[in-house]
């Protein structure tokens, strides 16, 4: 395969894995990533606050497909090639060691998302992979076994060509973003819509509890059977954390759907229902009937949602759980149990911001990444419809990608 050229689009961390690990494992192949901004490694940079999660510690594939709202089939063949361990593996080959957090996220042991970029430029420079910054690709064509691009590169047209092209420029949030991928291609879409982002309460109450953080709650959207669960944030805007992030993952078509107006139902203390919560009211007032409902300590929420809850359901947080009327008392298993938000549009989630879309799965090859469309064509990354939860799962597949695009391109296995 030597003089052969392989024209890498796009300088994240896909298009990175691709490239320097292609020109690795066949040193005679010109390997060439083309990025359209004036640097690469963007997302990278900023990921995980700066940290950069770069992948999450599960080791069952069963499991880890779990955490992909689209492409969990897709992955399940994919991660056998090239999964958490070997991302692993590859960093700390070369002098990157990875840390586990007590979420199951992984981070350079150094908190810097620099050490991993800086990782990477060592293996481009290693292996001769040049890096052209302020190129952008404009249109492609596939001519005589050769993929000809035309674009422009710092403000002049371009023209280049490849026998090899990786596609790996990440998500894009508009349909017509896709139209030179598609007319060069023939490849289908699944329409863009945005994941990971917060729930809009306008004007709720709540949002005076703002930067309180409950645990452990569950999340429902009201009229389906998605339900989430773990730590959700209180802000200044509405609903945010964990919890929430995934939902908006998983129902991400659902809710674009519904334009974004919509009601999610919070039970604040998901070990009970209203009917087991119930029972616990009930046991309780009989045995501190004297005490102060503001000082019950069984509910182990945070104080001033507590009170919030309280006051909402119409009690006294002063009065007694002896003298609490059973009306009231119905209203509070309900506002602990299941309360209920109309939310009005959403909240773009820090740097994390991924879109749900991309090149449909169905006509792509997931032992290869290579188009079933179009030959020595691969894709790798966000452009496909794959998309993940935060804690490092985006990250994962764009390694996992990119290598076996990486392998396949080399002709090489390792």
């Amino acid at each position: 395969m030597t003089d052969k050229r392989l024209i890498v689009i796009g300088g994240g961390a896909a298009g990175f894995f691709c490239a320097v690990n292609a020109a690795r494992l066949n040193p005679g192949l010109e390997v060439i990533i083309l990025e359209k901004t004036a640097k690469v490694l963007q997302k990278v940079k900023v990921s995980g606050g700066g940290r950069c999660n770069v992948t999450h510690a599960c080791f069952e594939i069963s499991q880890m497909i779990k955490r992909y709202p689209r492409g969990e089939k897709f992955l399940k063949k994919a991660f056998h090639y090239f999964f958490t361990k070997d991302t692993i593996d590859w960093f700390a080959a070369r002098g990157v060691a990875l840390k586990t957090e007590n979420d199951g996220r992984m981070f350079p042991v150094t908190d810097d998302s620099q050490t991993i970029i800086d990782c990477l430029l060592a293996e481009a420079e290693k292996w001769r992979v040049k890096v052209l910054l302020q190129t952008k690709v404009d249109s492609l064509s596939y001519e005589s076994d050769t993929w000809v691009l035309h674009g422009t590169a710092s403000g002049r047209d371009m023209q280049m060509q490849a026998d090899y092209l990786c596609i790996a420029c990440g998500g894009f949030s508009r349909q017509e973003q896709f139209d030179w991928i598609v007319t060069a291609t023939g490849h289908n879409i699944a329409a863009p819509v945005p994941s990971l982002f917060t729930f809009n309460l306008p004007k709720h109450p709540i949002c005076a509890l703002m930067g309180l953080s409950v645990p452990q709650a569950q999340v429902k959207l009201a009229g389906s059977k998605l339900v989430t669960d773990g730590p959700v944030l209180i802000t200044h805007w509405g609903l945010s954390g964990p919890a929430v992030l995934r939902m908006s993952a998983f129902a991400a078509r659902e809710l674009a759907v519904k334009d974004y107006q919509y009601t999610v139902i919070v039970n604040w203390i998901p070990d009970f229902n209203e009917n087991s919560l119930r029972e616990k009211v009930l046991q309780h007032r009989v045995a501190k009937p004297a005490q102060k409902l503001i000082n019950t300590d069984w509910q182990q929420l945070p104080q001033r949602l507590w009170e919030f809850l309280l006051v909402q359901s119409g009690a006294n947080p002063d009065g007694r759980w002896g003298d609490l009327p059973s009306a009231i008392q119905n209203k509070l298993i309900k506002s602990l149990c299941g309360s209920e938000f109309v939310a009005s549009g959403k909240t773009t989630f820090k740097e994390e911001f991924v879109t749900a879309g991309g090149i449909q799965l169905s006509e792509i090859d997931p032992n290869t990444m290579e188009s079933r469309l179009k030959p020595q064509l691969h894709l790798a990354g966000e452009i496909m419809d794959v998309d993940g939860i935060t804690g490092g799962f985006n990250f994962q597949h764009a390694w996992t990608s990119g290598f076996i695009a990486a392998q396949a391109i080399a002709g090489k296995k390792e």
